[in-house]
């Protein structure tokens, strides 16, 4: 069994409607090669320095497959 591959990201959205359109957009990639989003925002507290607004992980069955 391969080890799984991993998207970590942390945005900031400034428009939340045009937001709406990149998420609708870049599902279909992410159905492609089997990702699974685990995080998509929520709550969070930044402790020191300066964090983005949103976090987002997404998994996939193996690291190529994250890459491809």
């Amino acid at each position: 069994m391969s080890k799984k591959g991993y998207w970590i990201a942390n945005v900031d959205v400034s428009d939340p409607e045009r937001y709406k359109d990149y998420i609708a957009a870049n599902a279909v990639a992410f159905r492609k090669f089997g990702g699974r989003f685990l995080v998509r925002g929520g709550v969070s507290e930044t402790v020191e320095g300066h964090f983005r607004t949103r976090t987002v992980i997404i998994e996939f069955n193996d690291y190529k497959t994250a890459l491809a």
